[in-house]
């Protein structure tokens, strides 16, 4: 008896050991490549569009494709859907690592996305089978943990395997990451599946991904081809006819992808823009901070990977002090107040222009670390707290799916919006014209300041960063207002929780007495 009860906790914790994993690779394959761009960039060249979709691909896809990816691992069996997902992740891994291409670098990172979405869907709901009660809590910990772990010190890891190995050598380490996770799984994780999972609501999916494709490339291209020309008007146009599609979908089906009605919680409708908020104020910046450090300020992929740490670190401590405190403090006030935090951490990055010596970008960067880490460790909670009971499930794939394609669309509208704002700073220096300007304000905005110079040869290297750094600066201040609004606009929707009796054990949303 007490043999088997040994053997099935081995066995379960090798099951947890494969799904977290698992679940680094997924920060590691968002914060590596970002750090990796100018390498890439270096050797594969590429439009600015093209490296764009180095990591909007990734986070396009696996977006897109998370609720139904948890459909089919209800219906063909969670095991079944994590060990074709870690297979597709190690295969297009290993590929991305030989590819000679930015095109097809960029298609196999969509591959690796999609591969993501079903490893991530199926192991969660693969662990719920695996575990309950206090159990159960202690596991969804440590996956969250293995989540920070991979955004706090993805971008060191990064750095230093790419200036050791090369941009190539990133990906075969987390091939390997991941491959490990898939042997350890076929062995040790049982077969489940919802024998009530309904059919696969597969126009819902092709309609949602699609209008997101449109949008973020709308968003991506425009910068190159001007907001009013033909291309741009067209994209926008079929994603919002898509968008329309998608709910006149949902609406008529008998098993929604997406339940509409739980919008009518102000609640609920708070919890997605909670999931939204960090995209603008800490994501966009996973990806932007490594481009100015190695592009424009000079620093190593080592040395860039090194300050990120200071960005991400309170990942690691912060979100369980934060699950703590809500035990006292009303959800979401603890919120707000760290949404409040990253903003003054973003005014104060702002006054940081390039050429400071990096002991001056590190306090900012560790106060927005620490603000956005507050929010963080509430949020999956909330996202199930708010709703009723039977409703929990899709509330957790709604909110996983807006977090995750929120962040794909913020960083295509933070991209767009800094090569706005360098184009604007480039027409302010006497003797640019706009056409100069137009070419060269997209290649700046990606921190390729090189490339930049030859397209404006009047200008000197400095006077091109001084640039960029008036751009990002402007950047810093819409982020923080956007920031600002957000918390604002969440302890609105927050003080009208679902009620009781619709809930079960929902985290004190917010004392309004107080």
């Amino acid at each position: 008896m007490n043999t088997n009860l040994a053997e099935t906790s081995a066995r379960r914790a090798l099951v947890l050991a494969a799904v977290c994993l698992a679940a680094l690779c997924m920060p590691l394959s968002f914060t590596g490549p970002a750090i990796a761009i100018p390498a890439i960039a270096a050797e594969l060249h590429g439009s600015p569009l093209a490296l764009a979709w180095i990591s909007n691909a990734f986070m396009l896809s696996f977006g897109g494709c998370l609720m139904v990816a948890g459909t089919l691992a209800d219906r063909y069996g969670r095991k079944r859907v994590f060990l074709m997902g870690m297979s597709l992740f190690g295969a297009a891994t290993l590929s991305l690592a030989v590819a000679p291409s930015i095109l097809l670098l960029d298609v196999l990172r969509a591959v690796q996305g999609l591969a993501c979405a079903m490893a991530l869907s199926s192991g969660l709901a693969a662990l719920a089978q695996e575990f309950d009660g206090s159990s159960r809590a202690r596991a969804f910990s440590l996956i969250g943990t293995a989540f920070g772990a991979g955004l706090a010190f993805g971008p060191f890891l990064a750095g230093s395997v790419i200036d050791h190995g090369g941009w190539r050598s990133l990906f075969l380490i987390t091939a390997a990451a991941g491959l490990t996770a898939l042997l350890i799984a076929a062995r040790t994780m049982n077969e489940s599946r919802d024998p009530q999972a309904g059919n696969v609501d597969w126009a819902g999916a092709l309609s949602f991904t699609s209008a997101l494709s449109l949008f973020t490339y709308a968003l991506l291209q425009a910068p190159h081809s001007g907001w009013s020309s033909p291309a741009s008007l067209g994209l926008l146009s079929g994603a919002a006819l898509l968008l329309i599609s998608f709910v006149a979908i949902e609406r008529r089906s008998a098993r929604p992808m997406l339940d509409l009605s739980l919008f009518r919680l102000p609640a609920f409708a708070g919890v997605q823009l909670l999931a939204a908020a960090p995209a603008f104020s800490f994501v966009v910046l996973l990806v932007l901070l490594p481009a100015r450090l190695i592009g424009i300020e000079g620093y190593t992929s080592f040395q860039a990977g090194g300050m990120m740490v200071a960005l991400s670190a309170p990942m690691l401590v912060l979100p369980m002090l934060a699950s703590l405190a809500a035990q006292r403090i009303s959800a979401a006030h603890i919120c707000c107040s760290g949404l409040l935090l990253t903003a003054a951490g973003l005014l104060w990055l702002s006054q940081c222009a390039p050429g400071l010596p990096a002991t001056s970008l590190l306090p900012p960067l560790l106060l927005i670390g620490c603000g956005i880490s507050l929010p963080w460790g509430l949020m999956d909670g909330l996202a199930v707290s708010v709703v009723p009971t039977e409703r929990a499930g899709m509330a957790a794939g709604i909110f996983n799916t807006t977090r995750v394609a929120g962040e794909g669309i913020a960083l295509a509208i933070v991209s767009a919006m800094l090569a706005a704002l360098a184009l604007a700073a480039l027409l302010s220096v006497p003797g640019i014209d706009m056409q100069q300007a137009t070419l060269a304000a997209p290649f700046l905005a990606i921190g390729e300041l090189q490339h930049a110079g030859t397209l404006l040869p009047q200008l000197d290297l400095a006077a091109l960063a001084q640039a960029y750094g008036t751009a990002f600066r402007h950047l810093l201040y819409v982020l923080a207002a956007i920031t600002i609004a957000s918390s604002l606009l969440l302890l609105a929707f927050l003080r009208h929780p679902a009620s009781a009796d619709e809930t079960a054990a929902p985290l004190p949303v917010c004392d309004t007495s107080s």
